[in-house]
């Protein structure tokens, strides 16, 4: 059933707000995916904040037209499920993670930082880790010259604390 003009605004505004907020962008072909695995997708991906859309293809250029997603307009053929992530790799792990799983969805590209990526480039922005984890592995190297610092500061005290308790228990045993 097709859209009438109005239904196709709506859509296009819709994509251009997602378009707006967004860092990443992943496309992928799904032909011959199953509704419940395609219903997995989908909770999967609203579960790490990343927004599936199945749309036209002529209505996608249209939504994404003057944005930084333009580039990947001319990789927008056959049916495709539009992936829009506020995350830099949220998209990217959603989708390719199903895909490891699903034979079926075929990844085609995507768009980060205004740059066309072909699916090679969103298997690698996939693994990059998450911010969370990033955070952590900064933090223990920030904390690993101090931890080493306090070791050896540790050590040199127990080490003049033996020197000095051997005369101390001589004078014990002396008495």
């Amino acid at each position: 059933m097709s859209l009438n003009r109005s239904e196709k605004e709506a859509v296009i505004s819709e994509v251009t707000g997602l378009a707006a907020k967004a860092q990443t962008l992943v496309m992928a072909e799904y032909r011959g995916i199953t509704v419940a695995a395609m219903d997995k997708l989908r909770v999967n991906a609203r579960s790490n904040g990343v927004s599936l859309s199945v749309l036209k293809n002529t209505l996608a250029r249209r939504a994404v037209a003057g944005s930084g997603f333009e580039v990947a307009a001319d990789q927008m053929t056959g049916p495709l499920i539009y992936g829009f992530s506020e995350d830099a790799v949220a998209a990217a792990k959603v989708v390719a993670e199903f895909a490891k799983t699903n034979d079926k969805l075929v990844i085609r590209g995507g768009v980060y930082a205004g740059k066309a990526l072909d699916a090679n480039g969103v298997k690698q922005l996939a693994s990059i880790p998450s911010k969370e984890v990033l955070l952590a592995q900064l933090c223990g190297l920030l904390m690993s010259p101090i931890s080493r610092t306090a070791v050896v500061l540790g050590a040199l005290a127990a080490k003049k604390g033996e020197g000095a308790a051997a005369p101390a228990a001589e004078e014990a045993a002396a008495a």
